[in-house]
């Protein structure tokens, strides 16, 4: 059986390519956008339409409510065992998104990291939430020198997790990420889009225009209650909190999801060119 893994950065246009290809290969598609796995964010995570998941079945859209936890690590297995399910009546099945750990635990294997207790997860986020980041990257420093000179300590995420590992399993977080290549039962082929630069910024500036007209202001309003979410600590809905926090104009704060959307399909690009069995295929702009 094989795996056919097509990525590339957002706004590159995954979603229709995607579609043709799985029609092709008689596949369903698997999605691997982090975000586009979360029920009520379908507008700012741009999320398969209706109409396109009648034409192609998607697993792995709208699945999880914005409060569940959920990690590359259960991602990896869940999607394993979709894999082995539906190999028995597939040759071939397309995964595709442009969600970078999340690609990796498919295709690589991740590092398997123990179950964090709920308690300890609880109360680190309550700590953060209170402002203590400062005070929680100390306590990483000191608890797991080796990760904290090699992390983004500027990433919350990063550091919160780390004392995650930390305080459930009394071990140093570093200790559990040997980085070994696991077997896959399939081969895997990655096929990936990209656009030249200013091709790419304008398609997302357009598709931010094109969100903000299909009401993702309303949407964010609408999640407004639920912002401290790890779910919702995402470009398009962090910087329109601010604006209905009153912090921002909204002209800015649109201008601002464009400019951090752009800054993120960079780190995919620098991400993807590391990986050298990525077949490119190089998409034109639009007549």
């Amino acid at each position: 059986m094989t795996l056919y893994v097509l990525l590339g950065p957002t706004a590159v246009g995954k979603t229709e390519f995607a579609l043709q290809m799985a029609e092709k290969l008689g596949s369903p598609i698997l999605n691997c956008d982090s975000r586009q796995m979360y029920r009520g964010m379908e507008i700012g995570t741009a999320s398969p339409t209706e109409e396109q998941q009648r034409r192609v079945k998607h697993y792995f859209v709208g699945t999880l409510d914005i409060g569940t936890y959920y990690s590359a690590a259960q991602y990896e297995q869940d999607v394993l065992a979709l894999i082995s399910e539906l190999s028995s009546t597939h040759q071939s099945l397309l995964l595709s998104g442009g969600s970078m750990m999340y690609l990796d635990a498919v295709c690589n294997g991740i590092d398997d990291i123990p179950t964090v207790d709920a308690e300890v997860r609880e109360t680190l986020r309550q700590r953060l939430l209170s402002g203590e980041i400062d005070e929680m990257r100390s306590e990483l420093h000191l608890l797991d020198p080796d990760y904290y000179l090699s992390a983004d300590t500027r990433n919350p995420k990063r550091v919160v997790h780390a004392l995650e590992v930390c305080y459930t399993t009394g071990r140093p977080y570093s200790s559990f990420l040997t980085q070994e290549r696991k077997p896959r039962p399939f081969s895997i082929v990655k096929i990936g889009l990209r656009r030249e630069r200013q091709d790419l910024f304008d398609r997302i500036n357009r598709r931010v225009d094109t969100m903000m007209e299909e009401g993702l202001l309303d949407e964010a309003r609408r999640l407004y209650p639920l912002r401290h979410e790890n779910a919702l600590n995402t470009v398009g809905y962090k910087e329109l909190f601010r604006y209905l926090d009153g912090e921002w104009t909204l002209p800015f704060a649109i201008e601002k999801i464009k400019k951090n959307t752009r800054d993120y399909a960079k780190k995919q690009m620098t991400w993807f060119a590391h990986d050298t069995s990525i077949q490119w295929i190089e998409l034109r702009v639009e007549s």
